[in-house]
């Protein structure tokens, strides 16, 4: 029966290698679903680790820089520093815009996220790491390390806010959990850069304050001033992150900031729950719908195409029946026929997958385990999706051989 499976396939090849082809591809859409998903979680985890952080520092009652807004004074960080088993602390900021090259020919731009770090201080954490060409910021103002996939180049001049920033640094797989690359800038700049108001909201401000008689007092000069400095400089930052002391646990490190600082902190294991289960939940939903949907599509496609192989050879089944062969073979048959189909699907899919997931905007990671669960799944599928066929076919009458 096994080569009897073979030659109705051979007798019907190109319907069959066509229908394979046209389920690998629906199988290679699932399969880059699931990659898709794995890599959010990969950036996520990605982000975490290249910080170079143990604990993350953030405004009290926030759930930090990544996943909602945060806003500390910058001098908060000499006070953790102080702190019993902090080894490294540092200031710093986080804001998402779109960032522009300038060349002669036009503006190019890419959503990027803007990172402002302490320049010149390679063991803080916080620093850009995997640099492929370059160096790292050495400047207090205006220079720019950028990731590789930001497009941008050695030389090249990016414009955020006001002010332009030559790239002296390109660095690697430093993405934020959305995915957008990394440019980091000095902190004082990245400070202006997210605080500050523009040049005339910053003039509307003064002259509000010089009209208010508070803030201009003819018996206390000096006063407005003051007001007008404090409002148009900025010493604010998102976060400050730490480096325990070797042998020191992160858990025992963050209680003292907690109860003495009035600061909410986030060990590594908080900071994951809260990119992977909170921020990309509802992504990891929807893709999970498509997957359930995908998924039903394809047991209905191997059901119609083994269905309609079957009806195709009442008469057949009819002789074998006929002569005597048992319902067990015949279903063995069938059945050998929707795991080829599948076979070749997965086969196809999994080459498609692979061929289209580095041209994708998002990181895709395909994991070996992915596959052979996809594979596991494809097979229980097709051989769910035969029991239509399979069904038709022992309900054939043996009369209609001769009929």
């Amino acid at each position: 029966m096994i080569s009897l499976a073979a030659r109705d396939i051979g007798h019907n090849w190109a319907k069959f290698l066509l229908t394979g082809i046209g389920l690998g591809l629906l199988i290679g859409v699932t399969l880059t679903m699931a990659g898709v998903f794995r890599g959010m979680v990969d950036d996520a985890q990605t982000l975490l680790t290249n910080s170079g952080a143990d604990l993350w520092v953030v405004q009290k009652d926030t759930q930090g820089p990544y996943a909602e807004s945060s806003s500390l004074k910058d001098d908060v960080v000499r006070s953790i520093a102080g702190m019993p088993g902090v080894l490294h602390a540092a200031n710093v900021t986080y804001f998402t815009m779109q960032v522009s090259v300038l060349r002669h020919e036009g503006a190019k731009e890419t959503r990027s996220m803007v990172v402002g770090i302490e320049p010149g201080v390679l063991h803080l954490p916080g620093q850009p790491s995997h640099l492929l060409a370059g160096r790292h910021l050495t400047k207090s103002h205006y220079e720019a390390v950028v990731d590789v996939k930001t497009g941008f180049k050695i030389g090249d001049k990016i414009q955020i806010r006001r002010h332009v920033y030559e790239v002296v640094g390109i660095t690697q797989r430093m993405v934020s959990s959305g995915g957008d690359p990394m440019v980091f800038i000095p902190l004082k700049d990245a400070q202006e850069a997210q605080f500050l108001k523009d040049n005339d909201a910053i003039v509307n401000e003064r002259l509000r304050t010089a009209l208010n008689p508070s803030f201009n007092r003819p018996s206390v000069p000096g006063l407005l001033d003051a007001v007008q400095n404090l409002q148009t400089s900025s010493r604010h930052v998102n976060a400050v992150l730490v480096r325990v002391l070797p042998g020191w646990h992160p858990d025992f490190v963050a209680e003292p900031i907690r109860r003495w600082k009035h600061l909410t902190v986030y060990t590594r294991d908080d900071m994951e729950e809260i990119l992977v289960k909170k921020l990309i939940a509802t992504s990891a939903k929807q893709i999970g719908m498509f997957l359930v949907i995908l998924a039903i599509v394809s047991a209905a496609i191997v059901a119609f195409i083994i269905y309609t192989m079957t009806l195709g050879k009442i008469r057949e089944i009819a002789v074998l029946k006929l002569i005597g062969t048992k319902n067990f073979t015949i279903a063995w048959m069938i059945l050998q026929q929707a795991l080829g189909l599948g076979a070749i699907g997965f086969v196809v899919g999994k080459i498609a997958a692979t061929i289209w997931a580095p041209i994708f905007p998002k990181f895709v990671l395909l994991l070996t385990e992915d596959a052979l669960m996809g594979f596991a799944l494809t097979m229980l599928i097709c051989a769910l999706a035969s029991t239509l066929a399979i069904r038709a076919a022992l309900s054939v009458d043996p009369a209609q051989a001769i009929g």
